[in-house]
């Protein structure tokens, strides 16, 4: 029960930041999305923000980090810290944009797809949680973490 609580919290919030962005193409090769989303350029920077981020990425609901000023972190998921060691850009990028293609059973939303679970508000619904670049800036800075 307390996943399921803190994955609806995670999907309001997160979505309602989200705005009206369109959700990009992508073609999935093996357990990756090889090429960059609407060919952004990730900025590591950028993409540390949006982790650490209690209103938009909410990242840290679920998962401990190596982001030593943030108190208060998850421990339902995997920690981030030396996810660039374990996956490649594109594995990560599979993972942030939809996570069920690799565990149908996970409770993470897809954070760049129109299809969340049905607890979603009807509001948000149709709408990815981050965009193709913030997708791109999360994966650039996972993937400094080695």
């Amino acid at each position: 029960m307390r996943v399921r609580a803190v994955c609806a919290v995670l999907l309001a919030a997160a979505s309602a930041a989200a705005g009206a962005q369109e959700v990009a193409s992508y073609t999935v090769e093996g357990d990756g999305i090889p090429l960059p989303l609407a060919g952004a350029q990730g900025d590591p920077q950028r993409g540390r923000a949006i982790v650490a981020s209690r209103q938009l990425g909410l990242c840290l609901l679920c998962h401990p980090a190596p982001i030593p000023e943030e108190r208060f972190q998850g421990d339902l998921a995997p920690s981030l810290a030396g996810a660039g060691a374990r996956y490649s850009p594109a594995q990560l990028r599979l993972r942030v944009v939809d996570p069920r293609r690799i565990n149908p059973a996970s409770f993470m939303p897809a954070f760049h797809s129109a299809h969340q679970p049905s607890r979603i508000g009807a509001a948000w619904s149709g709408k990815p949680i981050l965009s193709a670049q913030q997708v791109e800036d999360v994966v650039a800075w996972l993937a400094t973490l080695r």
